[in-house]
This record gives C-alpha cells, sequence and structure tokens, in this order.
C-alpha cells in the first residue's frame, strides 16, 4: 500500500533490547470527497508508523516534510487512562520517499536492498513543469 502525508512530529530512534533499531514517526494523510448533498467534506488519518530497515533516515524525517510511503497497514486497539475504548493504524513502512516544496523537488528514497539491506540516497534539483 501507498500513502502519501506530511510527518506531525520528528522522528524518533529507538534502540531495543535486542539493539535493533526502529524509527517511529506518524504521518497525517488529508483527503477529501463530496456528501450526497455536493458538500466537500475533508477528512484526515493518522498513521503511527514504523521503519526498520536504517536508523539514520531518521535525521531526514521531520515535522511537517511531505513523505510518500510504501508498506502495508495494521490496526490497534486499546483502552486510555480515563477506560475509553481507542483505535489506531500502523504503517509498517518499507520504503520511504521525500519530497521537497518549492520550485525544486528532492526525493530521497530509502529502500531496503536484499543484498546489503542498507541505505540508498538518490537527490535531483529539477525544475518540474507542475
Amino acid at each position: 500500500m501507498n500513502i502519501t502525508g506530511r510527518l506531525t512530529r520528528n522522528a524518533e530512534v529507538r534502540t531495543l533490547s535486542n539493539e535493533k533499531q526502529v524509527v517511529n514517526f506518524s504521518v497525517a494523510v488529508n483527503d477529501s470527497y463530496k456528501n450526497k448533498q455536493g458538500e466537500r467534506v475533508e477528512q484526515t488519518t493518522y498513521f503511527d508508523c514504523a521503519y526498520w530497515i536504517t536508523a539514520n533516515v531518521a535525521r531526514l524525517l521531520t515535522k511537517g516534510t511531505l513523505v510518500e510511503l510504501t508498506g502495508r497497514v495494521s490496526t490497534r486497539a486499546w483502552v486510555n487512562k480515563e477506560g475509553e475504548a481507542r483505535a489506531g493504524l500502523n504503517f509498517h513502512t518499507s520504503q520511504i520517499k521525500l519530497h521537497g516544496g518549492g520550485n525544486r523537488a528532492e526525493t530521497v528514497q530509502a529502500t531496503a536492498q536484499s543484498e546489503s539491506n542498507g541505505f540508498t540516497a538518490q537527490g535531483t534539483e529539477d525544475d518540474l513543469p507542475f
């Protein structure tokens, strides 16, 4: 699945007891549609994201950054401190593309490479026609 949205906070790196690191961040995805009355309805969906491939990408994932993510979605449910039932969406990220703004576009891809399981970065500074 692919989602595109903006980071709602800076990414955080967590180190687990087995020394494995995970990058955690949150993304807001905006959507809109027209209801039966013809009114435009805006809707925002929040995803808690986890990226396990390399922690180096965390420095690039800052609040407000537009990202395109590839991965899979899972749901979770819990009861908060006030006893209310809550639910949320987790996004298990396998690929990250960062999109710059303004007149130039910067794309950085963080992908898993089966042979090296490493981090690759590709940057472009092209003027786009749109």
